[in-house]
């Protein structure tokens, strides 16, 4: 049978900043790790006030959360100020050691009680039935375990989270009852763990990539600040920020790997600082490598029955170290070295000749992106090109070949729909392509619908690419049209081949609308003869 477990305590003091003002989000990572776990909560009594118990008064609002038995899951029984909730808490304390006393209860789990006052007796049902108890909170644990209960891990509350938290206090039951236990990490529900949470499966570069394209986009933006003559003092902020990058791709890939809040950003950030000599190449080694070994001291920590709050400093601290030292002493000159191998590479092949580079390029575009080929491949090279220069020779070729495309084929059909209902379906993606520089796929369904307007796309899109190569543009995407060329190294080039693109996609998708509309019409007019 499953072991039943009862939660109480408080949004306390200190738990108030680690999650404690916002209770559901707090008692749904706890009930998470209990289900994975095999347990189910039994039964429960939380006191949420609206600020930290430090300094509320006996006016602050409050609510108190209690268990359905029914829906199995926390409901809310009283919403009002602390003193009234107090009051009504105590009448669910009562019922809790009845339960306790009736063996209904196999284990508690404490966050910020108050053993001599709305957990009172609860605190002494479980000290008299030597139920084994686990939870956070300096003053309390003590108070609670002077009381006699059967405590068999405490800890204070400074540098939990959530799920540091939960994971604690599950791992002290399992062992406690000898249940075997995996906790759940980046998962919705227990059902979607199937038992394996291998952090290794989580990596994935592309995602890391994607994630980090903000901050790249955002040194873009420095840098084309810096060429106004009065800011021209940002040329120093855009070189702090690509140092930057590589700690801000540490951090994404220690946050993807591990997935424990707070703790594996801390470790992010810690190996990406370590790791900026080997540009992003090494930050992501770094952030990865990071968040492998979060996971691993963390476990290794809770099983050794370590206080939380030593358990995430280890974890964050130590593993954003040796992950860190790791890349700073052996793979920065080996990331750094194959990034500038990358980037040159590119710039050779360019160099060779611009105009052939750009048109191959702007062909193969829209089959490497239909093919899922463009956010595995294309957009780390783009990343690479960014790092040293802020631009990138393929992203002017994204953004001309790609969303000028795009931009034009659904012009056409707002202009010169087949049918009324096209106008309405292409009128969105075309906004978000000028407005936002993305949202290519709303030309899917008119490229996929008519084979005239795909390959029109793909010569578009060559077009584009060849006026990229003949101006010799460096750009970006994932901007507003109307920005990016401000954020290139020369404007009037990346205008002209941005307005041909999407002036040849235009004209191309018009006129087949237009033709088809014409067959359709004469269609028509036969049946009704």
């Amino acid at each position: 049978m499953k072991k039943k477990v009862a939660i109480l305590g408080s949004s306390g003091g200190n738990l108030y900043s680690l999650g404690g003002k916002e209770p559901e989000k707090l008692l749904g990572e706890l009930l998470l790790q209990l289900e994975s776990a095999g347990m189910e909560c039994n039964a429960l009594q939380f006191i949420a006030a609206k600020g930290s118990m430090d300094s509320v008064k006996e006016s602050t609002e409050a609510v108190l959360y209690v268990w359905d038995e029914q829906a199995s899951k926390p409901y809310i029984k009283l919403e009002g100020t602390l003193k009234e909730v107090n009051k009504e808490a105590v009448k669910t304390d009562l019922e809790i050691s009845e339960k306790i006393n009736n063996g209904e209860i196999d284990g508690l789990i404490f966050m910020s009680a108050d053993p001599n006052g709305t957990n009172k007796n609860a605190v002494e049902a479980a000290a008299k039935a030597n139920l084994p108890a686990t939870g956070t909170g300096g003053t309390s644990m003590a108070a609670i375990s002077s009381k006699g209960v059967n405590v068999i891990s405490t800890s204070g509350t400074t540098g939990t989270t959530n799920r540091t938290r939960a994971v604690t206090f599950v791992t002290s039951l399992s062992k406690h009852w000898g249940i075997s236990y995996r906790p759940i990490i980046g998962k919705a529900t227990a059902s979607d763990q199937t038992q394996e949470t291998s952090p290794w499966k989580r990596i994935n570069i592309r995602g890391m990539m994607l994630a980090s394209l903000p901050g790249f986009i955002a040194m873009a933006l420095v840098l084309a600040l810096s060429k106004i003559p009065a800011l021209s003092m940002l040329g120093d902020v855009f070189d702090l920020m690509i140092n930057a990058l590589p700690i801000i791709l540490a951090v994404i890939a220690a946050k993807q790997v591990a997935d424990l809040d707070d703790v594996s950003i801390v470790a992010g950030i810690v190996a990406g600082v370590l790791s900026t000599g080997g540009g992003i190449i090494g930050g992501i080694i770094g952030g990865i490598g990071a968040g492998l070994l979060v996971q691993y001291i963390f476990r290794k920590c809770v099983e050794w029955k370590f206080p939380a709050t030593t358990v995430n400093i280890a974890a964050g601290g130590i593993a954003g170290l040796i992950s860190g030292l790791i890349v700073y002493f052996l793979f920065a000159p080996i990331a750094l070295q194959l990034g500038e191998g990358i980037r040159t590479l590119i710039d050779t092949l360019v160099a060779m000749n611009p105009i052939l580079a750009g048109l191959i390029a702007g062909l193969l575009i829209w089959p490497a992106i239909i093919g899922g080929i463009y956010h595995a491949a294309i957009l780390p090279i783009v990343l690479l090109e960014m790092e040293r220069t802020g631009n990138s020779f393929l992203g002017a070729v994204d953004m001309v070949g790609l969303v000028m495309v795009s931009a034009g084929i659904t012009l056409a059909n707002i202009v010169a729909p087949r049918d009324k209902g096209e106008a309405a379906v292409a009128t969105p993606g075309f906004l978000i392509n000028i407005g936002f520089g993305t949202f290519v796929e709303a030309a899917y369904p008119f490229m996929f619908s008519n084979k005239l307007i795909f390959a029109g796309a793909i010569v578009s899109s060559g077009l584009g690419g060849l006026l990229v190569g003949l101006f010799d543009v460096r750009g970006t995407a994932y901007v507003p049209s109307i920005m990016a060329p401000f954020l290139s190294d020369n404007m009037s080039g990346f205008i002209i081949a941005m307005v041909g693109s999407m002036v040849c996609a235009f004209v191309i998708t018009l006129f087949v609308n237009l033709i088809a509309k014409k067959k359709a019409r004469n269609k028509d007019e036969l049946l009704s003869a």
